[in-house]
């Protein structure tokens, strides 16, 4: 075996060791089924979907007061229960501006435009694609607002806050007008409290994802350790054979080629000779002297300098 083929058995440290037992023990079936199920809703989607909060405008959280409406038309629903705390309440929102733009463009006799987002884009989660999808469609409602109240909406600042949106709002008799303005203030606020609790599932999924890697790479070099042992067991050499290879493997992680180098010419470094087991010659009648244990030491190199495992 070259230099080289140190690293193939090259374990971690002792502090490297705990922590990945730390993880063995915390993993149960239970998370290992949430953790399936955070990679395929979020971390397939991590590359392309990413909404920053730039993509939006600027908006505080700012309470909420509604005013009295009468009905209007409602966007398509999902089936109540299927979201999210957050997912709910942005659905809500976007379902409440488009009923409302529906009613002034029946009003005005304006074309609604086509839209991007369904609620059932929702389900079961959030993710910043969707974001996009609902603010081009506002941005699009905003078109038919400002064809039906092109004098009235002439005094709003697109970039206003949350506070100057609903302190325009106020101001405004139509109802319909009302509503959509405030639902608009509601979906961008909704959209950043989504995206957050986006990000947080993401670096979750992260975390369940690096914590199974830890998991599986220690899996494999525990393995890998248990047929080096096998292996010097087998051939019932004179040494604690899981004593060897552990002791090797603990300060490999180190300095992967000096701890190699020692445990191919000098194993008995790293577990003594036992003298004791080595077969004495000629039946017994000569002794096991200590230039046996020599010998036997640099057998027990040779034979781990070719050993793979």
């Amino acid at each position: 075996m070259e230099d080289n083929n140190a690293d193939s058995i090259v374990s971690a440290s002792d502090d490297v060791t705990q922590i990945l037992d730390n993880a063995v023990v915390q993993t149960s079936n239970a998370k290992d089924d949430e953790f399936e199920r955070l990679l395929n809703n979020f971390i397939a989607c991590e590359t392309n979907d990413t909404l920053t909060i730039k993509d939006i405008p600027d908006v505080p959280n700012t309470p909420l007061s509604r005013p009295q409406q009468t009905p209007v038309p409602a966007a398509s629903a999902a089936p109540t229960g299927a979201f999210g705390n957050d997912e709910s309440e942005l659905a809500q929102a976007y379902e409440n501006m488009i009923g409302a733009v529906t009613a002034i463009a029946s009003v005005y006799e304006l074309k609604m435009p086509e839209l991007a987002f369904d609620a059932q884009m929702l389900i079961p989660n959030y993710k910043p694609s969707i974001g996009r999808r609902i603010i081009t469609d506002t941005l699009a409602c905003w078109d038919v607002m400002f064809a039906a109240f092109p004098e009235k909406l002439s005094d709003i600042n697109p970039n206003s806050n949350d506070e100057q949106f609903l302190n325009f709002a106020e101001g405004l008799s139509d109802q319909n007008l009302q509503l959509a303005i405030i639902s608009y203030v509601e979906i961008l606020i909704d959209i950043e409290n989504c995206e957050i609790s986006y990000e947080e599932r993401r670096l979750k999924a992260q975390r369940k994802r690096i914590e199974r890697a830890l998991y599986e790479e220690y899996q494999r070099r525990r393995e890998r350790k248990l047929r080096f042992i096998e292996a010097v067991s087998e051939h019932n050499f004179p040494i604690d054979a899981e004593r060897l290879i552990n002791n090797y493997f603990k300060t490999s992680s180190k300095d992967p080629k000096a701890a190699f180098e020692i445990l191919t010419t000098n194993p008995a470094m790293y577990a003594p000779i036992e003298n004791d087991k080595i077969k004495p010659k000629m039946f017994g009648l000569i002794k096991v002297t200590p230039e046996d244990g020599i010998k036997e030491n640099h057998r027990i190199g040779a034979f781990l300098k070719k050993l793979k495992a």
